[in-house]
């Protein structure tokens, strides 16, 4: 893999339960696994959902409302998370889902403002995050070639033009068979913007194949309790998981890693032992011509290797040479 390598951002979500101590707690565990950055996700229920009561797929609208509600944080916790974020020196954003979210979120001067994938098709909300001088990540599950196109073909009349298309199936926990991660090649050759991995998978399996085609983001979602109430406690990564989650992608980052030495020191060390080269099978006289019942190919690797056996056999030797000891070309004619 050549090239700067791939942003991490720690998805926090809503998964601090409109607890700020919550949310500080989730801020240190994001440095500590050495993510590139936060995210939460700043949700005003009245501005996502219908009023009323409605049927709502398997959830229960008034306890969704409800939950959202207890969930929310002020505008002074996310000053007080940013703060928090600065000292550990660990870049702070959110996604938005309506105008006064993306009021705070540019306040907080982030590195980026996400659009998740149930606004992908929100013109609206996209013609005012369009301009506004901040990257944008737009996840792009749920949606057909033709809606990402309509999407991105906005946004850069409205002169949005650093854009990353995030690749994201929304399927929770998404299963690997699912994952489709050729998209990723569709994305980046339909429309020329560099392309992320929102990974909703249990395993770092996707991210890191990911990796082969070029992302320049992943995504992975993460809680400090799998336990605890909530829309995404239950497939979101433990801090642990975080922690080998990322690890797993640097090292499969350093696996792609074009090298112009072949041969790492360490496998050079290997092959000291492994490879096979060519002993004397018994004493040897000198002025005998080497048949192939007078050579060994055995480990260790010596001064002869296995592929030089047809210039010692039929050689004449030109000193003595005792068994096990190695063939020289110095010994032979």
């Amino acid at each position: 893999m050549n090239g700067e390598p791939v942003h991490i951002i720690a998805e926090a979500g809503c998964n601090h339960n409109g607890d700020r101590a919550l949310a500080l707690q989730l801020v240190q565990v994001a440095a500590e696994a050495r993510a590139n950055s936060i995210k939460f996700q700043i949700i005003d229920p009245d501005q996502l959902y219908l009023p009323g009561r409605y049927e709502f797929g398997s959830y229960d609208i008034d306890k969704v409302r409800e939950m959202r509600r207890q969930h929310m944080l002020t505008d002074g916790d996310y000053n007080a998370i940013k703060s928090e974020c600065d000292r550990l020196a660990i870049p702070l954003s959110a996604s938005i889902f309506d105008e006064q979210g993306l009021e705070l979120l540019c306040s907080l001067t982030p590195p980026y403002i996400k659009i998740a994938s149930t606004d992908l098709n929100n013109l609206r909300l996209l013609r005012k995050v369009a301009g506004r001088g901040f990257r944008l990540i737009l996840s792009t599950g749920m949606s057909s070639l033709g809606d990402i196109e309509r999407s991105v073909n906005e946004l850069t009349k409205c002169g949005q033009v650093d854009l990353v298309l995030m690749h994201c199936v929304s399927v929770y926990p998404a299963p690997l068979r699912l994952m489709n991660l050729r998209m990723l090649e569709v994305l980046r050759s339909a429309f020329g913007f560099p392309v992320g991995l929102s990974d909703h998978t249990r395993s770092s399996i996707a991210a890191c194949m990911a990796l082969h085609f070029g992302v320049t983001y992943i995504e992975k979602h993460f809680t400090l309790d799998q336990t605890l109430d909530g829309f995404d406690h239950a497939h979101a990564a433990s801090g642990d998981e975080l922690v080998n989650y990322i690890q797993d992608i640097r090292d499969a980052e350093v696996a792609l890693t074009t090298n112009s030495t072949r041969l790492s020191d360490e496998e050079r060390y290997t092959r000291k032992r492994a490879r096979r080269a060519l002993y004397a099978a018994h004493d040897l006289n000198a002025g005998q011509t080497v048949e192939y019942e007078d050579v060994l190919v055995v480990r260790p690797e010596g001064p002869m290797g296995a592929d030089e056996v047809d210039v010692v056999v039929g050689a004449t030797m030109v000193r003595d040479l005792a068994k096990h000891q190695p063939f020289r070309r110095e010994y032979l004619t």
